[in-house]
């Protein structure tokens, strides 16, 4: 018999619905259950995506409904997508005592199942619930992971794109740390099909111009400019965790930044957070360690410190 691929998503939000329509779209999952506190606000987003099947852009059938956490038992891919958006002003890390309180309610609910599958984690701050529920669950660290650094790393490519004219599939790089303000461009590891960034800003006139502190600052503004404009984020990061569940299944041993937990991986443990990551059938399947420099080594341990401290501070709240 075929196997089903089942897809949970926990918060049918912006994030959580935009998940479901990116898997509907390019018909990478074939079962989807929606869980929300507003089980009305999932019943109505599963009916609305469920009249849209019929002009998939891929042409597949799907089932999508609302549900409960008793669906986990045999899921493949749980996505945590629960939690208010970020308001103006604001960074990931003042979301953290809301986000620690509903992580914990979601928690009491997974405890009550034998959910068996890989956890992609999106709630913000998504570095830490992600380890947070990693930890009280007592899951290993290659079924629980979170994007991380990802939508950092799309914008990067936007970005660049943009201010250099390559196509952004030509373009190859990476954000490393915090999914945050203290995430940093790994400018070493940026390379134009091959060839260092770093390279054609010395041998091209063109590119001359361009200033390594304002394209992090860009890069870096992106979230801040789009949740004062609009109130949310939600199209990138759908795309992102499409991308992610797309490589689960298909074991594509896609290298990709993930947030997951460091058991020593660039001179970090203890924490978890963005880097190289293979994703594949078994999730988080190895860490890549890159040559990086010490400026940039550096970086990424004043982001874990970051991290590490509001970890220490969540555990505190049990």
């Amino acid at each position: 018999m075929l196997k089903t691929r089942k897809v949970v998503i926990v918060g049918a939000g912006h994030v959580g619905s935009h998940v479901a329509l990116a898997l509907i779209q390019a018909g990478e999952a074939d079962d989807i259950v929606l869980i929300d506190l507003l089980k009305e606000k999932a019943e109505g987003h599963a009916m609305d995506m469920d009249d849209a099947i019929s002009g998939a852009v891929c042409g597949h059938d799907a089932a999508i409904r609302a549900g409960g956490y008793e669906e986990l038992a045999d899921a493949d891919i749980l996505v945590m997508a629960f939690g208010r958006s970020r308001r103006p002003g604001e960074t990931r890390l003042d979301m953290f005592d809301d986000s620690i309180r509903m992580a914990n309610e979601v928690i009491s609910h997974l405890q009550t199942v034998h959910f068996q599958g890989i956890m992609i984690s999106i709630s913000n701050p998504a570095d830490i619930i992600c380890e947070y529920i990693r930890r009280r669950m007592d899951w290993k660290r290659n079924r629980c992971f979170c994007t991380g650094t990802s939508l950092e790393t799309y914008r990067l490519l936007r970005v660049l794109a943009h201010r250099t004219g390559y196509a952004r599939r030509s373009i190859q790089g990476f954000c490393m740390g915090e999914h945050g303000n203290s995430s940093f461009i790994v400018w070493s590891r940026i390379f134009i099909n091959g060839k260092p960034f770093l390279d054609l800003l010395k041998e091209k006139a063109e590119l001359a111009g361009l200033s390594l502190e304002q394209l992090q600052d860009e890069v870096k503004r992106a979230g801040d400019i789009e949740i004062d404009g609009k109130g949310c984020t939600e199209f990138g990061i759908a795309n992102v965790a499409c991308m992610l569940i797309t490589a689960i299944f298909h074991d594509q041993k896609l290298v990709w930044p993930c947030s997951t937990a460091l058991e020593g991986e660039y001179g970090e443990q203890h924490v978890a957070a963005g880097v190289p990551c293979v994703i594949g059938k078994q999730g988080v399947e190895d860490v890549l360690e890159m040559p990086i420099t010490m400026d940039e080594q550096q970086k990424f341990h004043d982001s874990c410190d970051i991290l590490r401290d509001f970890l220490k501070r969540a555990e505190a709240i049990q």
